[in-house]
């Protein structure tokens, strides 16, 4: 910023200084062929060149000077125009802000044109963007942890969080959550994990499970016959953990009967609801709970601070591959692009409605806030060199319309 406020000062003062010089070169024309030059038709014509562009040139000066400061210091009327004027300034500003750049449609046309959705997911999509991204949102974590971590703010959200639950029908938001995954049958997936699991351990386990029977097994049992009916008992259970892999088993219709009876008593019976909000309100309530998600915060948060500071961190990798997942996903889906497109509308619409007049309000205080010499120079120098060029202009021209006019009077005559 300063650099670039150095960068104008020394365009403004170079332009400047040729406006100036333009200006008393037309003047030491006009005193060469006035004083020096002899009579004649060509002395005339440079002369009458050279006097309008000295009255060209100095009233452009004059004009370009009011707008920033007395010229000459003389307390002429209507000159310092800007910092006499800047409360009138910036009200004009901000509402001029307020009416062209941040009106809803304007906004929305240009995000629009903008294809934002679909730029913000190209941009998830390449690899070394998504992992740029990572890394930026895994440097906010330890700060955002620790935040969180700071004791009255913990019990700041603990009472919040629990005057939201009772607020909220928790049981039929959980039943309308269970209602997509038993819609999508991720119920099956689910359940075929687990006993896929379960039998891998009782086959890498054999012994171990043997062993845990026998010990619940009667001390009077012969050890050869307990063993006998242990291992009976392991293989029985390991077979009917793959036998409850089919999905026509009767155990399994079962089970998915029971889900979708679950599922509509959590939508649907004020009963279920109520004792699952009682439940959940009560288990939050025990310090053994409060306790018990305090120790699991700090060792979660002594891992994640532990894990960014390695060289290869899992969680900017994990949070690199879902961003990344993310983009590809949205570009192979034109129908949800156009869906995030209207949703980001919405969004700035919503936005910048309630918004701009606070906007236009804010941008007139700063420019009212400023001293006179702020506005001045910062006016300056955002259009200062431009209008050195009027100068120059008004030099030039002067010299031409001079010129023209002697000439219109003398051959006229």
């Amino acid at each position: 910023m300063i650099d670039e406020t150095l960068r104008q000062r020394e365009t403004l003062r170079r332009h400047r200084l040729m406006a100036t010089l333009l200006l008393l070169l037309a003047a030491g024309l006009f005193l060469v062929a006035r004083l020096l030059l002899p009579p004649g038709f060509g002395t005339s014509l440079l002369e009458a060149g050279a006097e309008a562009a000295m009255v060209g040139g100095l009233a452009d000066w004059f004009a370009v000077t009011a707008l920033f400061r007395r010229p000459l210091g003389l307390p002429i009327p209507h000159t310092a125009v800007i910092p006499n004027s800047k409360d009138r300034i910036g009200e004009g500003i901000g509402r001029f802000v307020e009416r062209h750049f941040l009106e809803p449609e304007t906004v929305v046309g240009k995000l629009r044109s903008l294809g934002l959705a679909r730029r913000l997911a190209g941009a998830l999509a390449d690899e070394a963007k998504a992992r740029s991204l990572a890394q930026r949102l895994a440097a906010l974590l330890p700060y955002l942890m620790r935040t969180a971590g700071d004791r009255s703010l913990r019990r700041f959200l603990g009472q919040a969080l629990q005057q939201e639950l009772g607020r909220l029908n928790l049981g039929r938001l959980l039943g309308q959550g269970l209602d997509l995954l038993y819609r999508s049958d991720r119920h099956h997936l689910l359940l075929d994990r687990l006993l896929l699991a379960a039998r891998d351990w009782l086959d890498r386990n054999h012994e171990e499970a043997l062993r845990l029977v026998e010990e619940k097994s009667r001390w009077w049992i012969p050890k050869r016959v307990d063993r006998r009916i242990a291992d009976v008992l392991v293989r029985a259970l390991s077979e009917l953990l793959g036998d409850l892999l089919q999905r026509e088993h009767g155990l399994r219709r079962q089970f998915d009967a029971s889900i979708a009876r679950f599922v509509e008593e959590l939508k649907h019976d004020p009963a279920r609801q109520a004792e699952l909000q009682r439940w959940l309100q009560e288990l939050l309530a025990k310090p053994e709970a409060a306790a018990y998600l305090s120790t699991l915060w700090r060792a979660l948060r002594r891992r994640v601070e532990g894990d960014l500071a390695a060289e290869e961190s899992l969680t900017v990798a994990t949070l690199a591959q879902g961003l990344g997942s993310l983009g590809r996903a949205l570009l192979a889906d034109p129908a949800m692009l156009e869906r995030v497109e209207r949703r980001l509308e919405i969004a700035a619409r919503e936005l910048v409605q309630p918004w701009r007049h606070e906007i236009g309000g804010f941008v007139a205080e700063v420019v009212k806030g400023w001293d006179a010499r702020t506005i001045t120079e910062r006016f300056e120098l955002a259009v200062g060199r431009d209008l050195q060029y009027i100068r120059m202009n008004g030099t030039l021209v002067g010299a031409l319309v001079g010129c023209l006019i002697f000439l219109l009077g003398h051959y006229a005559l």
